[in-house]
């Protein structure tokens, strides 16, 4: 059983009039995976960047690893449902963190044009499913999006944004290169996720060494994402919390 998690559909707010969006380019600054030990200056760095990426490359080597995607699987057709109940069209999509492509193989080439897909893993990338939608594969840090302001008109995310160390600069980045009008989805793991094997590790581990240390990793709560998103520049929240994930 899963605690709290968190879905989200956000619009930003138009811009002034006359000002113009700018076509598809990277940047020349935060872009790429980045280099090992690199850090945001701002964040308490609880993951460990490097360490993460080669634990999702690991897992994208398994044999059949389809067998333990089924919660991936699931979050991601959910995101593609509440694309789907946007009535308009997207020509530029973005996925953070895609994984192996949970949410674009739920999507039509009716509903997003083109779709890129950035993660950490190569590995997950040399392994995306197949899907109708016309893709690029992009090798990118999460904390670090290595795209020009304005490009895009759709971004997704699917339970990656748990293990970023700097979730206020995550979104602030998102919202950078969303186009004005443009509309974020994602879902993360909740403060409340795996309440029980928490609590249960800490009794235990206070009754037999008499204090007890962290061994789940923190999700942020659900009651602060509001508050982070508006801080990034989103307007229009709505957060949508799933008790149970069966």
């Amino acid at each position: 059983m899963l605690g709290l998690g968190g879905f989200w559909l956000l619009w930003r707010r138009p811009p002034a009039a006359g000002v113009p969006a700018k076509n598809l380019r990277f940047r020349k600054v935060a872009s790429g995976v980045s280099p090992p030990g690199s850090t945001s200056p701002r964040a308490l760095n609880i993951f460990d960047r490097d360490l993460k990426r080669k634990q999702k490359n690991w897992a994208a080597r398994q044999p059949e690893p389809m067998k333990f995607d089924y919660l991936k699987e699931e979050v991601g057709s959910r995101i593609a449902d509440r694309v789907y109940d946007i009535a308009r069209n997207f020509s530029l999509a973005l996925d953070v963190g895609c994984g192996r492509g949970y949410i674009a193989q739920h999507l039509n080439k009716e509903t997003v044009g083109k779709f890129f897909q950035v993660d950490i893993a190569e590995n997950a990338l040399k392994n995306i499913l197949e899907m109708e939608i016309p893709t690029v594969s992009v090798l990118a840090d999460e904390e670090f999006l290595p795209f020009r302001e304005n490009t895009f008109d759709l971004v997704v995310s699917s339970l990656s944004l748990h293990w970023v160390n700097d979730l206020p600069r995550a979104l602030e980045q998102i919202h950078y290169v969303l186009k004005p009008d443009g509309v974020f989805i994602g879902a993360m793991f909740g403060g409340d996720t795996l309440y029980e094997l928490r609590c249960s590790l800490q009794l235990a581990e206070t009754e037999r060494e008499g204090g007890f240390s962290p061994h789940v990793s923190p999700f942020t709560a659900v009651n602060d994402l509001g508050h982070l998103l508006g801080r990034a520049g989103f307007n229009t929240l709505t957060v949508v919390t799933i008790k149970r994930v069966d």
